[in-house]
């Protein structure tokens, strides 16, 4: 498909999840997209309008059960929003019909079937698809994605932590293996269906917490494409917070510097490494990201800082955890895997305040 003519088939796999829902929000108004199935296990046989009344007088879509026949029928491609542990089971049966996958877990991500079953603490279902599965940051893999069967979309912590990280990696400047990771992620990062007491609202309302701070699952995710972007073994230390908002996420990096750097050059790098890329946002030399300004949209914006005394840059990233750090992200994916215009469908300003 070269992004003209009959517009592209897709389903969304979970569509009354977070990020399904924010999928089916950004293809509902995709000018080269047709969203003609959804699925939900819970809202089977319900209108889609009526499970989420946000969408009423877009869409007359039902929900279906998932049926893998019935999936592949006259679509091109199928997103799948489902929690860890499903994708891999089915993505092979799949891809048999023809359709393309961009998977929204974290079924994918890692290469290595051995580290997936220490980290998610279950076998792999098919790990010959792990070679094979481009990793979606399309600034960064682009040209994998471009022509992948599987797409692994990434979720917002290591989104925000590798846009941050490329441009120093890129330049040989910071140790990869001494690197630290403060993040904090609005509520809805854990997704719709989360029910621990953690999560109800008098136990997050005007707190702020960690948590996992040395086990996160997403750190050897992190760590293996730092790797594959420098070419030396990274280590990091990854401090992941919650924080009593809906959405959004920030990531300040602190990186030790292999050299002396000045604020100029570093700033100078970041903005050389995404010049011309539409949703990085590379702010002026001072300035600082908040998730205020990118809330709704698929931006990242990007602060780089140099503390010359502790010999440390510090980066500063802000996304919106449901667009850049999921669906957003997903279809950026989709655009480049189906010669659409990079930005189609996703080039909506800030929702403020």
């Amino acid at each position: 498909m070269d992004g003209s003519g009959e517009k592209l088939r897709v389903g969304v796999i979970g569509a009354t999840g977070y990020g399904g829902m924010e999928l089916v929000r950004l293809l509902l108004g995709h000018p080269h997209v047709s969203l003609t199935y959804v699925t939900s296990e819970t809202f089977q046989g319900q209108p889609l309008g009526e499970v989420l009344p946000h969408f009423r007088g877009f869409t007359n879509l039902t929900l279906h059960s998932f049926d893998p026949t019935y999936a592949t029928n006259s679509r091109d491609l199928l997103f799948l929003a489902w929690q860890p542990g499903r994708a891999m089971e089915v993505a092979p049966e799949l891809l048999k019909h023809g359709v393309r996958i961009i998977d929204l877990s974290a079924d994918y991500r890692l290469k290595s079937a051995d580290l997936y079953e220490r980290v998610y603490k279950q076998r792999h279902a098919s790990p010959k698809l792990l070679a094979e599965a481009a990793y979606g940051i399309p600034e960064l893999w682009g040209d994998a994605v471009k022509t992948a069967r599987v797409v692994a979309c990434p979720g917002c912590y290591p989104t925000g932590a590798l846009l941050g990280l490329a441009p120093l990696l890129s330049e040989g400047v910071i140790d990869p293996a001494d690197v630290i990771v403060n993040a904090a992620s609005g509520v809805s990062g854990a997704g719709r269906s989360k029910f621990e007491l953690g999560f109800h609202f008098p136990e997050m309302d005007e707190n702020y917490r960690p948590y996992n701070v040395t086990g996160h699952r997403h750190r050897p995710e992190i760590e293996q494409q730092m790797t594959a972007l420098c070419g030396e073994e990274a280590r990091i230390v990854f401090a992941p917070h919650l924080v009593p908002m809906a959405r959004g996420e920030l990531c300040t990096v602190y990186c030790r510097l292999t050299r002396p750097i000045t604020p100029e050059e570093a700033q100078g790098a970041f903005e050389r490494f995404y010049s011309g890329r539409p949703f990085v946002q590379v702010l002026p030399q001072g300035q600082l990201p908040a998730t205020k300004n990118v809330l709704g949209t698929n931006m990242c914006h990007l602060g780089v800082a140099v503390d010359t005394h502790a010999n440390r840059v510090i980066v500063m990233s802000a996304v919106d955890n449901l667009v850049r750090g999921t669906a957003g992200q997903a279809v950026q994916n989709m655009n480049l895997m189906f010669g659409f215009p990079e930005t189609a469908g996703l080039m909506l300003p800030g929702q403020y305040p």
